[in-house]
């Protein structure tokens, strides 16, 4: 993994992708926060690395939200995204997250199955057994998880979403009583000390948009949060 000056980290790069690790807690997009986003420090790093003139192309494929950690994929090329977003459009990204909760899932291991709407006013999700004459364009929603481990009374669960809604895992982990540590917009009790949530994207599958090849882009959480330190310590990564 290649780290710039500024502490960007570089998971994979070529002439039509570029892999980061997220830091948790920074903008992919930019809002009315005016916070400087994911997606112009990416463009710096690029136009510096490559001394390109002008204006950086630099196209988004998908999202984290603001306080989750991990691998995105940007598009260095109109074709890349195109492709990239067919990709993640047709469920053809394999993705694989891990959350901590500290209450123990039951069972351990299981498939969560119901629909989710977006509530834009107050930029949340609710989950539903079935779409209701009130939310009638609520989206089938459905993810597997496992613990994988447990350490101090943190229980890491990992997570593969079959669909990809916006806050998916954040509302169906606290639908079966599994909120995220720090996830106080889903029933945590207190922030994290930094506005971070322990969920993190920690792995995508998925072929190659140009070279049509099978890879895979693994990122480590981030050693700035106490918690994710003990699980490393644990040897879990």
């Amino acid at each position: 993994m290649a780290r710039d000056k500024r502490g960007l980290k570089v998971l994979y790069e070529d002439n039509h992708l570029i892999v980061i690790n997220k830091p948790a807690r920074i903008l992919v997009h930019g809002d009315a926060s005016g916070d400087t986003p994911l997606v112009d420090h990416v463009k710096s790093y690029i136009k510096k690395k490559y001394n390109k003139p002008g204006d950086v192309f630099l196209g988004v494929t998908h999202r984290l939200d603001r306080p989750v950690s991990g691998a995105i994929i940007f598009a260095r090329t109109t074709k890349g995204l195109t492709r990239m977003q067919k990709l993640f459009a047709d469920r053809k990204v394999q993705k694989t997250y891990w959350a901590i909760s500290k209450k123990r899932p039951e069972p351990l291991q299981g498939h969560i199955k119901n629909y989710l709407y977006k509530d834009t006013a107050k930029n949340t999700a609710k989950a539903l057994d079935k779409p209701s004459r009130r939310h009638p364009n609520a989206k089938l929603s459905e993810l597997d998880y496992a613990m994988i481990g447990e350490v101090s009374g943190n229980h890491l669960i990992e997570v593969n979403p079959l669909t990809g809604r916006p806050h998916q895992i954040r509302v169906q982990l606290a639908g079966i009583g599994c909120t995220i540590v720090g996830d106080v917009k889903y029933g945590f009790p207190h922030r994290q000390w930094k506005g971070n949530i322990n969920l993190h994207c920690r792995s995508m599958t998925f072929e190659h948009p140009v070279k049509k090849e099978m890879m895979t882009v693994t990122a480590n959480p981030p050693q700035d949060d106490q918690i994710w330190r003990m699980f490393n310590e644990g040897g879990f990564w």
